[in-house]
Formats: C-alpha cells, structure tokens, sequence
C-alpha cells in the first residue's frame, strides 16, 4: 500500500479561536509562561525591536535554510488576519530575512507580528511603523530567495518546539507560546495568578505584607529552618 507524503506547503491549520486570543492579550507573557508550567518561553535572545511591541495571534511556523526568505514570502501568502509568524531561520545572523518592504506587506494582510529566529534590517522604520518584530538581532545584508523550506510543520525556534495554530503572545519579557488544547486551562490559571500577584502588590505597597506567606514552610521544606522555627 503507498502512502501519501504530507505537502512541504501545508495551507489550513486549526487555528487558536480569536476569543481565546483577545483573552490572552490581557495577560503579561510572564503569567501566561508561569501557569503553563514554566515552558514555552523562547530563548530571551529573541527580543523586540523595541520594547513596547506586543503580540497576541495563532502561530504560522516557517521554516527556512539560513540565509534564505523564499518561504516566508510563501507563508505570507497563505496567512490569514490575525496570524503570527514564527520563522525559525536557525539562529543565522549573517544576513537579514525581512525588512521594511515585507513589514509594509505583513501590515496591509493583517499579520499580527513576526517572531524571527533570525536577523532583520531596515529596524528604524520597522519601529516606525509600529509593527512587532521580534528577532536576534540586525544585518544590512539581504537574503537570498532559491532554497525551499516548509510551512506549518513544527519548528525549533529559540529552544520550544512551535506547532502551527499554537497561541503566540510576546512583550517586552519575550515571547511564550501555549497549546490550543491547552489554551482554556492556562487563561483561567492566569486570571487567578494576575489577581493573586495584584493582591501580593498591593500588600508590599501597603505594608500589610512585606513578606511572603508561603516563606517559612519553603524553608523547612528545604531544611534551611527547623519544624516549627520561623524567620
């Protein structure tokens, strides 16, 4: 019997919903990261253009030969508004895979942002533009366009494992991503900690609680304090 090979170009994905999106947009990528069990957050070397950016959106994963845009210029294409790429280009810094004209054209299709295991140029007016992008860093040089990649397979970017549709939020902490299926559980976990860390604030601020509560049983635990010995 023979077997289909799946296409290196995969179009439709199952995408995280748009209500869950906008949900997760309230949260900073710090608490998403914590109630999703302190994974999914890239390596910090993927850092915005500038640190107001922020993104919320469903992952579009590309993956691409060092050096080459071709196809981040074919998953432009197949995005829908609300997309976030995620290119995992290998961590390459010795040419640019995007720029101003490829910013202006993610813009004007709705694209939510770009997160570029990579380097990119034109970075003054990228911020100008206010479009978020996130990379490792900027080259002048430009790419080439020859070498075929694939889209909406799994990727390896900044040390996590993105799957197309996966929930993309980033600021200027970094960017973490979430399993769809996970997506529901780890925003009610988040709007329970946002108000626990807002509550702990306040306490500091007020001087109710200049400490935290949990403390001293963490230090017996650690055989730091004796049963029963407080700080």
């Amino acid at each position: 019997m023979s077997h289909s090979t799946p296409p290196d170009v995969i179009r439709d994905i199952e995408r995280t919903s748009p209500d869950l999106v906008a949900r997760a947009a309230e949260y900073p990528s710090s608490i998403l990261a914590d109630v999703a069990g302190r994974r999914g957050a890239l390596s910090s070397r993927i850092a915005p253009l500038s640190p107001g950016m922020r993104i919320a959106g469903t992952a579009i994963t590309v993956e691409v030969r060092p050096g080459d845009n071709l196809m981040i210029h074919a998953a432009m294409a197949v995005a829908k508004p609300g997309d976030v790429l995620v290119v995992d280009g290998k961590g390459d810094e010795s040419c640019a895979l995007m720029g101003e004209i490829m910013v202006s054209q993610c813009m004007a299709l709705g694209i939510a942002g770009v997160i570029l295991y990579g380097a990119v140029r034109d970075t003054e007016a990228i911020r100008a533009l206010g479009f978020p992008m996130y990379a490792i860093g900027a080259n002048p040089n430009g790419p080439t366009k020859l070498v075929p990649g694939r889209i909406n397979w799994p990727v390896s970017v900044g040390g996590v494992t993105v799957q197309p549709g996966d929930l993309v939020v980033a600021d200027a902490d970094g960017v973490v991503v979430v399993e769809p299926g996970k997506v529901p559980a780890v925003l009610d976990a988040a709007k329970q900690k946002l108000a626990d860390e807002t509550a702990r604030i306040d306490g500091i601020r007020s001087g109710k609680q200049l400490r935290p509560t949990w403390l001293d049983g963490a230090l017996r635990k650690a055989g730091v304090l004796a049963e029963g010995e407080t700080l």
